[in-house]
C-alpha cells in the first residue's frame, strides 16, 4: 500500500475551516461558485455530482457557461447524469457536465496532488459513472484527491458544423472545451478538497487518453494540467475540417436536416438516428472527434512532431500486450474458425492500414513457428491498430528531448485467460477496484501486486513529476537509443525495446489516424 500522510491536528482548527466537517457529520466542501455536502466512503470523502457547467440543452453545438454561483449548500451525495449516447443506459441527459471528487479530508491548505480521470469510449460513448471508476481506493491509498469528470460526446461534443451555419462557430471541439471548464473548475475550487491547483494530473485510458493527447496542444488547455498519463489512447492527428464537415454533411443527410434544424431535434433521435450514417471517410459508422478547425485546435497534437505546447508536461504513455482481445470477441466464430487459409483476409479490415496482410502473417509465422491462427491474428491486430500510435507519440517526445515513460501491462486475465492483457484491463490496476462488478483482473495475489505497482507510478508522477520511487523498480526515460519500457505484471520490470521486432514491420507503411 502507498505511504500515507499521517493526518494531524484535526482539533478545533480543522473544525473552524470552511472546507472541514468533524467526524460523524457529512463532509462539506467549500469553493468560488458554492459549498458541497458529500458522503463518507470509507475512509474517503466524496463529492458526486458536483456541476462544472451549466445546462448546454437550450445552448446545443456552443460552449458551455460555467455555472452560476450559489449560496445555499449543495447536495453532492449522488451521481449526475452522463451524455446521451447510441445504445443508451439510464442516467443520461443532455445536461451532463458534472464531475466528482474523492479525497482523503477536505482541508483547504492540504495541497495533494490532484488525479483528474478522462473516460474512454472513443468521443462518442463512455462514462465515468461505472464501479471501476470509483475514486475512493486510489485516493486513499495514494493520499491524492481523485476527480472523474463526463462531458459532452458524439454529435453533442464534435459534430463540426463551423462551414455549414456562421451560428456555430466553436462546434467541432465542444467536448474538449467542456474538458477544459472542468479544469478551470478544479484550479479555481479544489483547494477547498484538499487539492492542490499547481499540481493537476490528468489521465484516460483509450478515448480518455486521446483527449488528453489533444488537450496538450490547445492553447486553451495551457497550465490548467502539470502531468499527464495516457492508457492505451493516443491522438497523432485530428479530423481536417473538411473531412469532418463531409462527415456532417453525412449526418445531416441520414436525417434529413438542416444545421438548424438540429438545434431543437430530440437529442435521442440525434444520437441514435445520426450516428447510424457511414462515414465518408473511413466508412463504418459516422466518427466524431476533434477538428483542426484553426481556433481552438491550430496543429495536430503529434504531426508532424510532438506539439510543443505540450512538451513540459511530464507524461506516462501505456498500452495493453493484447488490446485487441477487447475489441474481437475471442470466443466468436470469426476468431475460432480462423485457420492459416483465411487468416489474412479476416486479419485484414482489423488492421486498419495498407498493408499486404499475406505477407504480414507470413512475417510471423517465420518468427513464431509454433502460434496458431489466433495467436497471431491478435498480436499482428495490437501491434498494427492499436499501438502505433503510442510509439509514435513517444518517438516524437524523445526527438523533441522531452521523453515520456512508456509500459505495457503484461499481466493477463485469470479470470478470463482468453482476453490475455486486453484493452482497459489497465483501468481498474490504476483505481485499485480490481474487485468491482465487470473486472476479470481478479484479486488475487498477481492482482494485488501489480496494481499496487501502477498506483504507485502514477501517485508519483501526480506528487512530483516522475513516476520512480519506493516499491517499483527504477524507470528510465524513454530515449530511441535503448526504449526503455516498464513491464507491469505479477513482477513489474524493465525491458528495452520489448517488441522491436512488431514495431519494425509495421513501421513499413503509414499510419493512419480515425479521423483524419
Amino acid at each position: 500500500m502507498i505511504a500515507r500522510r499521517t493526518l494531524l491536528g484535526a482539533g478545533a482548527a480543522l473544525a473552524a475551516s470552511p472546507g472541514f466537517a468533524m467526524a460523524g457529520e457529512d463532509p462539506v466542501a467549500t469553493g468560488t461558485t458554492g459549498r458541497w455536502r458529500g458522503r463518507r466512503e470509507g475512509a474517503v470523502q466524496a463529492f458526486l455530482g458536483i456541476r462544472y457547467g451549466a445546462d448546454t440543452s437550450t445552448t446545443r453545438f456552443r460552449p458551455a457557461r460555467a455555472p452560476a454561483p450559489v449560496r445555499e449548500t449543495l447536495a453532492a451525495t449522488a451521481f449526475a447524469a452522463s451524455c446521451p449516447q447510441r445504445n443508451s443506459l439510464s442516467g443520461q441527459a443532455e445536461d451532463c457536465l458534472f464531475l466528482n471528487v474523492w479525497t482523503p479530508l477536505a482541508t483547504p491548505g492540504a495541497r495533494r496532488p490532484v488525479m483528474v480521470y478522462f473516460h474512454g469510449g472513443a468521443y462518442s460513448n463512455g462514462t465515468v459513472i461505472e464501479p471501476q471508476l470509483v475514486g475512493a481506493t486510489l485516493a486513499e491509498r495514494g493520499d491524492v484527491v481523485v476527480v472523474t469528470v463526463n462531458h459532452r460526446l458524439n454529435a453533442l461534443g464534435y459534430l463540426y458544423l463551423a462551414r455549414l451555419d456562421p451560428r456555430f462557430p466553436d462546434s467541432g471541439n465542444l467536448g474538449q472545451l467542456d474538458l477544459i471548464l472542468a479544469l478551470r473548475w478544479i484550479r479555481d475550487n479544489i483547494a477547498g478538497f484538499g487539492g492542490d491547483p499547481a499540481r493537476v494530473m490528468v489521465f484516460g485510458q483509450s478515448g480518455g487518453g486521446a483527449k488528453i493527447a489533444t488537450l496538450m496542444g490547445m492553447p486553451a488547455a495551457s497550465g490548467l494540467f502539470h502531468r499527464a498519463a495516457t492508457m492505451s489512447g493516443q491522438q497523432i492527428t485530428a479530423s481536417g475540417p473538411l473531412n469532418a464537415t463531409a462527415r456532417a454533411r453525412a449526418l445531416l443527410a441520414k436525417l434529413n436536416a438542416t444545421p438548424g434544424d438540429l438545434i431543437d431535434m430530440p437529442v435521442r433521435k440525434l444520437v441514435e438516428q445520426g450516428l447510424a450514417a457511414e462515414d465518408p471517410v473511413l466508412g463504418g459508422g459516422v466518427y466524431m472527434g476533434p477538428v483542426l478547425d484553426m481556433k481552438w485546435l491550430t496543429r495536430h497534437p503529434f504531426w508532424p512532431d510532438a506539439n510543443p505546447l505540450g512538451n513540459a508536461i511530464p507524461m506516462i504513455l501505456g498500452n495493453t500486450h493484447d488490446e485487441t482481445r477487447a475489441f474481437i470477441d475471442p470466443n466468436g466464430p470469426a476468431v475460432r474458425t480462423l485457420d492459416w487459409a483465411n487468416l489474412a483476409e479476416r486479419m485484414a479490415p482489423q488492421l486498419r492500414i495498407d498493408i499486404h496482410p499475406e505477407w504480414v502473417v507470413a512475417q510471423y509465422r517465420a518468427r513464431f513457428p509454433g502460434w496458431t491462427p489466433q495467436q497471431v491474428f491478435y498480436a499482428a491486430t495490437t501491434a498494427g491498430r492499436s499501438w502505433r500510435g503510442q510509439v509514435i507519440e513517444a518517438e516524437e517526445r524523445a526527438k523533441a528531448g522531452v521523453p515520456a515513460w512508456v509500459y505495457q501491462l503484461d499481466f493477463a486475465s485469470p479470470v478470463a485467460p482468453e482476453r490475455g492483457a486486453a484493452h482497459t484491463h489497465d483501468i481498474p490496476l490504476v483505481f485499485g477496484t480490481i474487485g468491482a462488478e465487470g473486472t476479470v483482473s481478479g484479486t488475487g495475489p498477481g492482482a494485488q501486486a501489480v496494481s499496487a505497482a501502477m498506483q504507485r507510478a502514477f501517485v508519483n508522477l501526480a506528487a512530483n513529476g516522475d513516476p520512480n520511487g519506493a516499491g517499483i523498480p527504477a524507470w528510465p526515460k524513454h530515449m530511441l537509443a535503448d526504449r526503455a519500457t516498464m513491464i507491469f505484471d505479477a513482477q513489474s520490470r524493465v525491458e528495452n525495446d520489448p517488441r522491436r521486432w512488431q514495431r519494425d514491420l509495421f513501421a513499413r507503411v503509414p499510419y493512419i489516424q480515425p479521423g483524419s
